[in-house]
Parts: C-alpha cells; sequence; structure tokens
C-alpha cells in the first residue's frame, strides 16, 4: 500500500526506489561504521583523526535523512532498521576492539571508496528516470569524495 503517490512512472519508480534504498543504507552504515572507528581509535593521530571521524559521521548522518526523506516523498518507504543495513551494505563491518590511526585511516579510505562506487552506479541510474534524485546523489557523493581524499591524504608516505 502506498500513501503517496509518485509522479514517475512505476518503472521509474522501481530504478529510483533501489537506488534510494542503496544509498540509504550505505550512508547509516557509513555512519555506524565511523563512529565504532571513532571510539576505538588509538595512536598519536588519534585527536585529528577522532574529530574526522565526527565530520563523516555527521555527513553521513545528514544526507541518509535527505535520501530517506527523497524516497518517502517519491511514496518509496525508506528502510533504514539494523537487520536491513546489515544484509545490505557494501561496507566491510569495521573490526573490533582497539584500531590503529593509521588502520583507521584505511578502514576509512576503504568504506568511503566502496560507497562513493555505488553511489556512482546510482547517479548512472537515476539520470534518466529522475534528475531531482540523481541531484541528491551527486550532492552526496561530492561531500563522500571530500572526505575520501583527505582520508587518503592522511596516509602518505605509509603514515
Amino acid at each position: 500500500m502506498s500513501v503517496v503517490k509518485s509522479p514517475l512512472s512505476e518503472e521509474n519508480l522501481k530504478v529510483v526506489g533501489d537506488a534510494l534504498q542503496g544509498a540509504l543504507v550505505d550512508l547509516v552504515d557509513l555512519a555506524l561504521v565511523g563512529k565504532q572507528v571513532h571510539w576505538t581509535i588509538v595512536g598519536p593521530r588519534f585527536r585529528s583523526v577522532h574529530l574526522q571521524l565526527d565530520e563523516v559521521v555527521t555527513t553521513a548522518r545528514t544526507h541518509a535523512d535527505t535520501v530517506a526523506e527523497r524516497a518517502s516523498a517519491l511514496g518509496v518507504p525508506p528502510d533504514g532498521r539494523a537487520a536491513t543495513v546489515a544484509a545490505t551494505s557494501g561496507i566491510e563491518t569495521a573490526k573490533s576492539g582497539w584500531i590503529k590511526d593509521t588502520d583507521a585511516v584505511g578502514a576509512l579510505v576503504a568504506g568511503l571508496g566502496a560507497v562513493i562506487t555505488r553511489m556512482r552506479e546510482r547517479i548512472e541510474a537515476t539520470a534518466e528516470p529522475d534528475p531531482v534524485t540523481q541531484d541528491i546523489l551527486i550532492g552526496l557523493t561530492r561531500d563522500l569524495e571530500k572526505h575520501h581524499w583527505m582520508f587518503q591524504a592522511e596516509n602518505v608516505n605509509g603514515r
């Protein structure tokens, strides 16, 4: 049952709904991974990376809300439940225990890279059926790519 009628055709709504749901799951999981690493990081760059992780989490949470609300506006109920996120995210699980600062940076580079790759696929998929959703995905990918660049710069020369 849909309580909101989308202006998109059923075919386009399926493509766009899948893209938004996938984006939501990846963003929710990115926020969770970022917080887990934030709580367990140790090492000489603790403070700078700790604060940088908070920025990623804020970005992911903000964009997750935008994505979920876009899905709702189109009549697609967003699903950010823990079980859904765990079953469908494209990010590797954060390791347990303390994580060395260089490993933390590596984990975020990998996680952000995985999400960015999937977001770029969603950008391409939504170009024709819904440029409004595509615009949202472009904006959030831009922000994620900025974080990705900054974390990569943390590990220059094997640091």
